[in-house]
Protein backbone atom coordinates (compact mmCIF):
# COMPACT_ATOMS: atom_id res chain seq x y z
CA UNK A 1 0.00 0.00 0.00
CA UNK A 2 1.05 3.56 -0.53
CA UNK A 3 1.67 3.59 -4.27
CA UNK A 4 -0.15 2.95 -7.49
CA UNK A 5 -3.08 0.75 -8.26
CA UNK A 6 -3.76 -2.16 -5.99
CA UNK A 7 -5.43 -5.42 -6.94
CA UNK A 8 -9.19 -5.24 -7.00
CA UNK A 9 -11.59 -8.01 -6.02
CA UNK A 10 -13.19 -9.66 -9.04
CA UNK A 11 -16.74 -8.55 -8.16
CA UNK A 12 -15.64 -4.95 -8.66
CA UNK A 13 -14.48 -5.50 -12.24
CA UNK A 14 -18.04 -6.56 -13.16
CA UNK A 15 -19.44 -3.17 -12.19
CA UNK A 16 -20.13 -0.99 -15.25
CA UNK A 17 -17.84 2.03 -15.09
CA UNK A 18 -20.57 4.62 -15.69
CA UNK A 19 -22.24 3.64 -12.44
CA UNK A 20 -19.29 4.58 -10.28
CA UNK A 21 -18.73 8.02 -8.82
CA UNK A 22 -15.26 9.50 -9.19
CA UNK A 23 -14.13 10.85 -5.79
CA UNK A 24 -10.80 12.50 -4.94
CA UNK A 25 -9.61 12.08 -1.33
CA UNK A 26 -7.39 15.00 -0.39
CA UNK A 27 -5.96 16.58 2.75
CA UNK A 28 -2.65 17.34 4.43
CA UNK A 29 -0.18 14.52 5.06
CA UNK A 30 -1.00 12.41 8.15
CA UNK A 31 -4.67 13.47 8.20
CA UNK A 32 -5.78 9.84 7.67
CA UNK A 33 -6.79 9.78 3.98
CA UNK A 34 -5.47 6.29 3.24
CA UNK A 35 -6.92 4.97 6.50
CA UNK A 36 -10.31 6.32 5.36
CA UNK A 37 -9.92 4.63 1.96
CA UNK A 38 -8.99 1.19 3.27
CA UNK A 39 -11.53 1.29 6.10
CA UNK A 40 -14.19 1.82 3.41
CA UNK A 41 -12.76 -0.89 1.19
CA UNK A 42 -11.98 -3.67 3.64
CA UNK A 43 -14.06 -2.55 6.63
CA UNK A 44 -11.01 -3.02 8.81
CA UNK A 45 -8.04 -0.97 9.95
CA UNK A 46 -5.08 -1.26 7.61
CA UNK A 47 -1.70 0.04 8.77
CA UNK A 48 -0.57 2.51 6.12
CA UNK A 49 2.61 4.29 5.10
CA UNK A 50 2.78 7.87 3.76
CA UNK A 51 1.39 7.91 0.23
CA UNK A 52 4.13 8.85 -2.24
CA UNK A 53 1.76 9.17 -5.20
CA UNK A 54 -1.80 7.93 -5.09
CA UNK A 55 -3.95 4.92 -4.25
CA UNK A 56 -6.90 4.10 -6.47
CA UNK A 57 -9.72 1.76 -5.49
CA UNK A 58 -13.23 1.02 -6.67
CA UNK A 59 -15.34 0.32 -3.62
CA UNK A 60 -18.96 -0.78 -3.28
CA UNK A 61 -20.52 0.91 -0.29
CA UNK A 62 -23.93 0.21 1.26
CA UNK A 63 -25.58 3.50 2.06
CA UNK A 64 -28.86 4.31 3.78
CA UNK A 65 -32.13 3.34 2.14
CA UNK A 66 -30.70 -0.02 0.95
CA UNK A 67 -28.61 1.65 -1.74
CA UNK A 68 -25.34 0.11 -2.87
CA UNK A 69 -23.17 2.65 -4.60
CA UNK A 70 -19.82 2.18 -6.33
CA UNK A 71 -17.24 4.86 -5.72
CA UNK A 72 -13.94 5.13 -7.56
CA UNK A 73 -11.67 6.71 -4.97
CA UNK A 74 -8.39 8.45 -5.75
CA UNK A 75 -6.43 8.96 -2.53
CA UNK A 76 -3.65 11.43 -3.30
CA UNK A 77 -0.57 12.09 -1.16
CA UNK A 78 -0.78 15.20 1.01
CA UNK A 79 2.89 16.19 1.34
CA UNK A 80 3.53 19.76 0.24
CA UNK A 81 5.42 18.76 -2.92
CA UNK A 82 2.51 16.56 -4.06
CA UNK A 83 -0.26 19.11 -3.57
CA UNK A 84 0.17 20.79 -6.98
CA UNK A 85 -0.86 17.40 -8.45
CA UNK A 86 -4.25 17.49 -6.68
CA UNK A 87 -5.92 19.40 -9.48
CA UNK A 88 -5.12 16.60 -11.94
CA UNK A 89 -7.17 14.23 -9.76
CA UNK A 90 -10.09 16.61 -9.25
CA UNK A 91 -10.62 17.22 -12.96
CA UNK A 92 -14.12 15.91 -13.86
CA UNK A 93 -14.58 14.56 -10.33
CA UNK A 94 -18.06 13.97 -8.90
CA UNK A 95 -17.06 14.86 -5.36
CA UNK A 96 -14.12 15.71 -3.12
CA UNK A 97 -13.44 14.25 0.31
CA UNK A 98 -11.11 16.51 2.28
CA UNK A 99 -9.74 14.84 5.41
CA UNK A 100 -8.53 16.94 8.34
CA UNK A 101 -6.79 15.84 11.53
CA UNK A 102 -9.07 17.15 14.29
CA UNK A 103 -6.22 17.12 16.81
CA UNK A 104 -3.74 19.10 14.71
CA UNK A 105 -4.91 22.65 15.54
CA UNK A 106 -1.57 24.11 14.42
CA UNK A 107 -2.06 23.01 10.83
CA UNK A 108 -5.74 23.98 10.45
CA UNK A 109 -4.74 27.25 8.76
CA UNK A 110 -2.63 25.29 6.25
CA UNK A 111 -5.52 22.85 5.71
CA UNK A 112 -7.89 25.80 5.17
CA UNK A 113 -5.57 27.35 2.55
CA UNK A 114 -5.31 24.07 0.59
CA UNK A 115 -9.04 23.34 0.89
CA UNK A 116 -10.07 26.77 -0.42
CA UNK A 117 -7.45 26.62 -3.17
CA UNK A 118 -8.84 23.34 -4.53
CA UNK A 119 -12.54 24.17 -3.99
CA UNK A 120 -12.25 27.52 -5.75
CA UNK A 121 -10.43 26.42 -8.91
CA UNK A 122 -12.67 27.01 -11.90
CA UNK A 123 -13.12 23.32 -12.79
CA UNK A 124 -14.17 22.49 -9.22
CA UNK A 125 -16.86 25.15 -9.00
CA UNK A 126 -19.95 23.51 -7.52
CA UNK A 127 -18.29 20.12 -6.89
CA UNK A 128 -19.75 18.68 -3.64
CA UNK A 129 -17.29 18.62 -0.76
CA UNK A 130 -17.29 16.23 2.19
CA UNK A 131 -14.96 17.45 4.94
CA UNK A 132 -14.07 14.53 7.21
CA UNK A 133 -13.06 15.70 10.69
CA UNK A 134 -10.96 12.62 11.45
CA UNK A 135 -9.60 11.47 14.84
CA UNK A 136 -12.69 12.72 16.73
CA UNK A 137 -12.14 9.87 19.20
CA UNK A 138 -8.97 11.50 20.55
CA UNK A 139 -9.07 13.56 23.72
CA UNK A 140 -7.75 16.86 22.37
CA UNK A 141 -9.75 16.84 19.14
CA UNK A 142 -11.37 20.12 18.16
CA UNK A 143 -15.16 20.35 18.10
CA UNK A 144 -17.06 20.62 14.82
CA UNK A 145 -18.02 24.28 15.33
CA UNK A 146 -14.40 25.17 15.86
CA UNK A 147 -13.24 23.18 12.81
CA UNK A 148 -15.95 24.78 10.67
CA UNK A 149 -14.75 28.22 11.77
CA UNK A 150 -11.02 27.46 11.38
CA UNK A 151 -11.57 26.07 7.87
CA UNK A 152 -13.89 29.01 7.02
CA UNK A 153 -16.32 26.60 5.38
CA UNK A 154 -19.07 29.22 5.18
CA UNK A 155 -16.74 31.33 3.01
CA UNK A 156 -16.81 28.67 0.28
CA UNK A 157 -19.97 30.37 -0.96
CA UNK A 158 -23.40 29.07 -1.96
CA UNK A 159 -22.04 27.50 -5.15
CA UNK A 160 -20.11 24.80 -3.25
CA UNK A 161 -22.28 22.30 -1.37
CA UNK A 162 -20.38 20.94 1.64
CA UNK A 163 -20.89 18.77 4.69
CA UNK A 164 -18.64 18.50 7.75
CA UNK A 165 -18.60 14.95 9.13
CA UNK A 166 -17.10 13.90 12.48
CA UNK A 167 -15.29 10.59 12.06
CA UNK A 168 -12.80 8.09 13.36
CA UNK A 169 -11.26 6.36 10.34
CA UNK A 170 -9.54 3.68 12.42
CA UNK A 171 -12.87 2.20 13.54
CA UNK A 172 -14.93 3.62 10.67
CA UNK A 173 -17.24 5.81 12.75
CA UNK A 174 -19.01 8.46 10.68
CA UNK A 175 -17.58 7.48 7.29
CA UNK A 176 -20.74 5.94 5.83
CA UNK A 177 -22.89 8.77 7.13
CA UNK A 178 -20.54 11.20 5.42
CA UNK A 179 -20.61 9.25 2.14
CA UNK A 180 -24.40 9.18 2.33
CA UNK A 181 -24.42 12.99 2.49
CA UNK A 182 -21.84 13.26 -0.30
CA UNK A 183 -23.85 10.91 -2.52
CA UNK A 184 -27.00 12.99 -1.95
CA UNK A 185 -25.13 16.20 -2.81
CA UNK A 186 -23.77 14.60 -6.01
CA UNK A 187 -27.23 13.44 -7.11
CA UNK A 188 -28.70 16.88 -6.39
CA UNK A 189 -25.96 18.55 -8.44
CA UNK A 190 -26.45 16.14 -11.36
CA UNK A 191 -30.17 16.90 -11.34
CA UNK A 192 -29.51 20.65 -11.46
CA UNK A 193 -26.98 20.24 -14.29
CA UNK A 194 -29.49 18.10 -16.24
CA UNK A 195 -32.17 20.76 -15.83
CA UNK A 196 -29.77 23.47 -16.97
CA UNK A 197 -28.90 21.47 -20.08
CA UNK A 198 -32.59 21.03 -20.93
CA UNK A 199 -33.15 24.77 -20.75
CA UNK A 200 -30.42 25.51 -23.30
Amino acid sequence: MGNGLSEQPSFISNVPFFQSFHIAILGLDSAGKTTVLYRLQFNEFVNTVPTKGFNSEKVKVSLGGHRTVTFHFWDVGGQEKLRPLWKSYTRCTDGIIFVVDSVDAERMEEAKTELHKIAKTSENQGVPLLVVANKQDLRHSLGLDEIEKLLALKELGPGTPWHLQPACAIIGDGLRDGLDKLHDMILKRRKVLRQQRKKR
